[in-house]
This record gives structure tokens, C-alpha cells and sequence, in this order.
């Protein structure tokens, strides 16, 4: 979350006449994310949070992020629900970009994930890819690895000086992910595809909602594990903890089993999600707005879990047994 567009009070005073969600009392920018602009908004009706939507979000894939949140919810996921207007739309346009409110959840984010934490994220993951069964609309995956050599093109010239060395590293990371390591006949669905720590809320130990689907799209299930590993099982200083790594994969595979070549593949599929967020990291970093309300994350966060998973050669370096997912 992070806001490019600002917008003015009367502005959106007009804008909420359109909604029957109270009259305006308070609102303010979000700034976390990299992704839209996101606004808290207080009424005489509620909390409600209002996304601007910019940058890699294209307007024709809005019904998907908005309907499959209502899938999720008819499927006992919690998740915020889309407010439609008094014209019954979810979609709407201000300051010049598609807009759409959604309900406020209860809860916060962990800033220092546990494994306990880890355990609800791995349950709560499963249980969405469960109830994404079913739903009618599909994404593709733009940020897949047919996305992430244009990604590189864009930052290679200056990668360098984010840190010498970074464009010859993810060259050569990217040859060897296009060289058909990639797994393809894996189960298949929908994911999250950025179900990191601030996207998920807790209420004590127990997650409340998951939050922030603007990256969901149909792709493999276990990416969507991978993705997570990475996300949540590291430590400040990026060393892996199995700790977490072991309470994440035996919580996800209490609800959702996953299969021999799931876990065969999963140490590659790390890989990829590494460098998927290196690579868009990095874009964001050297491209920031002026006068943004944004605060871009580091991408060398991301070279040094790639380079940890460059090293893992199966499921037993995260703590999980080779025949299985055991807690």
C-alpha cells in the first residue's frame, strides 16, 4: 500500500455521495506497499478502506481481484468485501483512477513473525487454495518467468549500483530458470501471489483476514507456498529459521497435501519467487515518483534469500522430512 494520487476532501465528499456508506469524517494515506494509492477511511457508517488503483494493475483485470475476493468469502475465507455503489457497481473512477472501497478487517499484521504466526499463514493459504476451487474468472500470471527478463531490462543499466556484481547475478540466475528447470504439470489454481506478513491480519495468534489481492492470479499452488517461505521464514539479517520453515509446510499440509513432485519441486520454485521480487523490487527502487508517499523496499533483501535457495537441494533444508510433511 502507498499513495501516488493524492485526492482532496471535497473531492472525495462527492465521491461517497455515489456510496450509502455515511457521510465522510476523516480519511488518510496508507504508506506501505509500493503498489497503490490507499486511503483509510472513517464515515458516520464506518471504517472502510478506499484503493486507488496504479502502475501494474490494468483495469481489465479489476472484476477478477474484486470477484474473486466474494468467491473467497462464500467459501468461509476471510477477506474484504468489495462496497458497491447505489448503481450496484464494485468499480468505480476518482482522480482519474479506477477506485473501489472495500470493508475494513479487525486486526494487524506481525512485524516479527513467529512460528506460530507461520502455522496460521500456512493453514490460511491452504484453506484459500481450497476455496479457490470453483471460481470462474482466471489471470494469467504476468510476473511468471515469461515476465521476468522484461522486468531485468528495465533495471539491468543501473543494477550495479544498487550494489557491483547485481546485474551479472541475475543474468545468470535468469538463464538458468529459463533453461526448463520450471516446473509445469504441477496442481494448479488460484494464488495469492503476495501473501506477505502485512497482508495478513491477526486477532491474538489466530488469523483474521487476508487482505491485498491485487497480484492474484491462476498459477501453480506451490509457487504460492514458495513465495511464503521466503516472505515469512527468514530473519531480519535474512538467515532462515526451519523453525518457521517446518510450522508454515506441516500447517499448509494438515489442510492441503502436497505432492511428491510439489516438494521435489519446491527448492526451484523458491528460486523463482526470489527473484520475481528482486527483479520488482529493484524496477520500483530505481523508479520511484517524486514526492511519493512510498517507502520502496530494499531488493538486496531479496539477493540474499536467493542466494540461500540457490543452496537448498530438498525439503529437508526446511526442516521437513523427505517422505513427507510431518509436524
Amino acid at each position: 500500500m502507498a499513495v501516488y494520487t493524492d485526492v482532496a476532501a471535497d473531492e472525495l465528499a462527492e465521491f461517497l455521495k455515489h456510496y450509502d456508506i455515511g457521510e465522510l469524517l476523516s480519511y488518510k494515506g496508507i504508506a506501505e506497499g509500493v503498489e497503490n494509492s490507499n486511503f483509510l477511511l472513517h464515515t458516520t457508517a464506518g471504517s472502510f478502506i478506499l484503493t486507488l488503483y496504479e502502475k501494474r494493475v490494468a483495469k481489465n483485470d479489476l472484476p477478477f481481484f474484486l470477484g474473486l475476493m466474494t468467491h473467497l468469502a462464500s467459501n468461509g475465507i476471510s477477506c474484504p468485501q468489495p462496497v458497491k455503489n447505489k448503481s450496484g457497481e464494485a468499480l468505480s473512477t476518482l482522480a482519474g483512477r479506477p477506485a473501489a472501497i472495500i470493508n475494513f478487517l479487525e486486526g494487524v499484521w506481525p512485524r516479527k513473525p513467529n512460528a506460530t504466526h507461520c502455522a496460521g499463514v500456512g493453514e490460511a493459504l491452504a484453506k484459500m487454495h481450497l476455496a479457490g476451487k470453483g471460481f470462474a474468472m482466471s489471470r494469467a500470471n504476468a510476473l511468471s518467468v515469461s515476465g521476468w527478463r522484461p522486468l531485468f531490462e528495465q533495471a539491468a543499466s543501473r543494477a550495479d549500483e544498487v550494489q557491483p556484481g547485481l546485474r551479472g547475478f541475475i543474468e545468470t540466475e535468469l538463464d538458468y530458470l529459463e533453461g526448463g528447470v520450471w516446473p509445469k504439470n504441477l496442481p494448479h489454481g488460484v494464488i495469492h501471489a503476495d501473501l506477505f506478513p502485512d497482508n495478513v491480519f491477526f486477532l491474538g495468534d489466530q488469523v483474521s483476514g487476508i487482505i491485498d489481492f491485487t497480484f492474484a492470479c491462476n498459477d501453480l499452488l506451490a509457487y504460492d507456498v514458495a513465495i511464503c517461505l521466503n516472505a515469512w521464514c527468514f530473519e531480519s539479517d535474512c538467515s532462515f529459521n526451519v523453525t518457521k520453515a517446518r510450522a508454515l509446510l506441516a500447517a499448509y499440509g494438515r489442510e492441503r497435501e502436497l505432492s511428491e513432485a510439489e516438494q521435489k519441486a519446491l527448492p526451484v520454485l523458491a528460486r523463482g519467487a526470489a527473484l520475481r521480487f528482486l527483479l520488482t523490487r529493484l524496477v520500483d527502487f530505481l523508479n520511484v515518483p517524486a514526492g511519493a508517499l512510498v517507502r520502496p523496499k530494499d531488493p538486496l533483501e531479496y539477493a540474499r534469500k536467493l542466494r540461500f535457495q540457490q543452496g537448498v537441494s530438498s525439503m529437508r533444508d526446511y526442516g521437513i522430512a523427505a517422505s513427507g510433511l510431518v509436524a
